[in-house]
């Protein structure tokens, strides 16, 4: 529903069904056979302060990605179907059991290549959605969830919000600042940053800026 879009969305639409999954994962971007197939909702809006991106802070108790920030999302589920509407119907409905966002109120404009996250052996795939209206939501499960970000794009694109993490392992890559205790980092700041990149609203940040995970 591309007709319904605000111009700064538009750019985004246009390169969503030709960027190449080595551009968004230039590390892992193929999944294997075996991969279990999940998708994440990229809800982009216009916010009180402007462009933002739905994210969540996950629970601190969970027992894998505690506190860590990401999109919503999780592995489908046999109702919601196969193939490309598969992967939609799954990110809308995690959207909504975690925290509550009406699948109603998002008009779906574009979906990514699937990518692989090894750590979890997930095929997922980005949906991007445009949230209508949107409203201040909180988590449904305190289980999962810790905390709603309507996450500003402007200071996601600001570069001194922006630096490189290093993982115990010894893993690097691109990171942001969003005033949680474990930064942005991961698959979902990896596709933020690509995605930035690629439709031109990256702003030259210092990647030698280095910070260990906390």
């Amino acid at each position: 529903m591309t007709t319904a879009l605000p111009d700064w969305l538009r750019p985004l639409a246009e390169i969503a069904s030709s960027v190449r999954a080595e551009r968004l994962s230039p590390r892992f971007p193929h999944p294997p056979a075996g991969a279990r197939p999940a998708a994440v909702l990229i809800a982009f809006s216009d916010g009180p302060s402007g462009r933002e991106v739905l994210l969540t802070e996950r629970a601190p108790t969970m027992r894998q990605h505690a506190g860590q920030v990401s999109f919503p999302g999780g592995r489908l589920d046999p109702e919601d179907g196969e193939g490309e509407q598969g992967f939609v119907n799954a990110a809308l409905r995690e959207a909504r059991e975690e925290v509550g966002l009406d699948p109603g109120a998002v008009d779906v404009f574009g979906v990514l290549p699937t990518l692989w996250l090894p750590p979890s052996n997930f095929a997922v795939a980005p949906v991007l959605g445009y949230w209508r209206e949107p409203e201040v939501l909180s988590p449904v499960s305190d289980a999962e969830v810790g905390s709603v970000l309507h996450q500003s794009l402007d200071e996601l694109l600001d570069p001194a919000r922006r630096f490189t993490v290093v993982h115990p392992s010894g893993w690097r890559g691109p990171a942001f600042d969003v005033g949680t205790p474990v930064p942005l980092w991961g698959f979902t700041a990896g596709i933020l940053a690509r995605l930035f990149e690629v439709v031109g609203w990256e702003r030259p940040w210092n990647a030698d800026v280095v910070r260990e995970l906390p």
